[in-house]
């Protein structure tokens, strides 16, 4: 195949279909998405059926022993051109992560740009074959072996780049794969299934767009080996129930309530942009966003004035298509709706708002939008400490002893991440080392890389997801075992 640009440009975005074995069809019954900018419908995309379940199911199950029997560098050859093929179409999926996500183009950049990380890093990884003995009497050799037909079923937070964490290893590792992406943003999905269909043998790589019935039946799918699911934790319990009457191996990227320890001898100035980033990034709806922010109180008070003032001054918020857009609307209806009760909790409850939010500032009809607030030292037992926000509001919370506010913040059902900052590396270093989450920095947040591994602690998750563990996780360990 030749990798000229041209051959991966996309030109229709009006028209969306489902991606079967490399074909592209409709269905009878249709949907269609929400702008969240402007809360006006997107175009029509399918509602697959539980027969395209099994047709996809069926076409990946047939397309596993000759993809499985490729090398994995010849696989690696494939990915390396599915990257080409979904950066070919940057400006397009730019513009249309913008349009069912809310993106505004800074976001929508950075997550192609981590969507391209993710594919080309695990392309770059192998697996090997390890010799444990090897004797005239015998060898014995430690390996690992796909596991067959593997199914993704991703949130509406990052409609690509989730999706690309699971598809990238799961293909590497010599597994086909059906993509399941959220009703509220299959657009993009559907469009990389596309690209799929001129990149990979058929039945490879397909993609189902539905109103939210199919998860049941693709978990409990007899010819499925493997889960991959990203969402909330009440959900991820029903997978995991589903997936074990056939005793499916599943991969659990849960919820977070990632606590950011900040010690008093950072440098306010400094440090303070970097915990709006992170506390606010893709407007507060990333599940590894610092959602408690603990700060010492010896800077306390002029910690949170700088971080309003730098809310207020530099994270604007508007539409997606407004390229001076910092933070656009809160995706969807339906978290909208929980939010608006959050924030009416303020009042309710007591707490100090910084600065006080106005719900009312949006003229109606336009677009799910709520303003960026924080919340002054509320009680640890309150609602917007203990829950996951996944919107714009942010609880900072007052400390003073070390061991009191590792407590505090291992004290959550989540464990996904958590980051600590402080001048003094080394300190930093042993504090982050004592908190209960999957990922830890210092100095930072959220960083990735594709050699390493993400996953979460307690009800954060289970399994791995990118990095050789994650590689292996798409994998049978195999022990063969060789008498001469």
């Amino acid at each position: 195949m030749s990798t000229a640009a041209g051959n991966y440009k996309l030109e229709d975005f009006e028209n969306y279909y489902h991606v079967i074995n490399n074909e592209l069809s409709t269905t009878a019954e249709k949907r269609r998405g929400i702008n969240p900018n402007t809360k006006e419908p997107l175009p029509a995309v399918p509602v697959s059926s539980p027969e395209d379940v099994n047709r996809a199911v069926a076409a990946a199950r047939a397309a596993f022993p000759a993809w499985s029997a490729l090398s994995q560098d010849e696989r690696a050859e494939y990915l390396v051109k599915f990257a080409d093929a979904i950066q070919a179409n940057r400006e397009a999926f730019t513009k249309l992560l913008g349009e069912e996500a809310g993106k505004p183009q800074q976001a929508a950049s950075l997550e192609l740009i981590s969507t391209d990380i993710a594919i080309r890093g695990a392309a770059k990884l192998r697996l090997t074959e390890e010799k444990i003995e090897e004797t005239d009497e015998k060898a014995i050799t430690a390996r690992y072996v796909p596991l067959g037909v593997g199914v993704g079923i991703t949130p509406w937070n990052y409609p690509i780049a989730i999706g690309a964490l699971k598809f990238s290893s799961a293909l590497l590792a010599g597994n086909t794969f059906v993509w399941k992406p959220s009703p509220y943003t299959p657009y993009s999905a559907l469009k990389v299934g596309e690209l799929a269909a001129r990149v990979f043998p058929k039945g490879v790589f397909n993609v189902l767009s539905d109103d939210g019935s199919l998860g049941p039946l693709l978990t409990a799918h007899p010819d499925v080996n493997k889960v991959s699911f990203t969402g909330s934790v009440a959900t991820g319990k029903k997978v995991m129930q589903a997936c074990a009457g056939t005793v499916k191996r599943l991969t659990l990227e849960l919820g977070g309530n990632d606590a950011a320890i900040i010690y008093p001898d950072v440098d306010i100035a400094a440090v303070v942009p970097q915990i709006a980033l992170w506390a606010f990034v893709n407007t507060g709806q990333a599940c590894v966003a610092a959602k408690r922010i603990y700060v010492h109180e010896d800077i306390y008070d002029a910690f949170l004035a700088a971080l309003s003032g730098h809310v207020q001054t530099a994270l604007k918020m508007g539409k997606s298509d407004d390229p001076t857009s910092v933070l656009g609307p809160i995706q969807n209806s339906m978290q909208y709706a929980k939010l608006q009760d959050t924030y009416s909790q303020i009042a309710k409850q007591g707490w100090k708002a910084v600065p006080p939010p106005d719900l009312s500032a949006a003229a109606p009809g336009a677009g799910y939008f709520i303003p960026p607030t924080l919340i002054d030292n509320p009680p640890d037992d309150s609602r917007i400490v203990t829950e996951e926000q996944f919107g714009p509001i942010t609880p900072l919370l007052k400390w003073f002893d070390e061991d009191d506010v590792v407590r505090r913040a291992n004290a959550t059902p989540y464990g996904l991440g958590g980051s600590v900052w402080s001048a003094d590396t080394a300190r930093a270093e042993r504090t982050a080392r004592r908190l209960e989450a999957g990922n830890v920095w210092v100095n930072t947040h959220l960083l990735m890389d594709p050699r390493l591994g993400f996953g979460g602690h307690k009800q954060s998750g289970i399994g791995i997801e990118a990095g050789m563990e994650g590689l292996k996780g798409w994998c049978n360990a195999q022990v063969v075992w060789v008498q001469k």
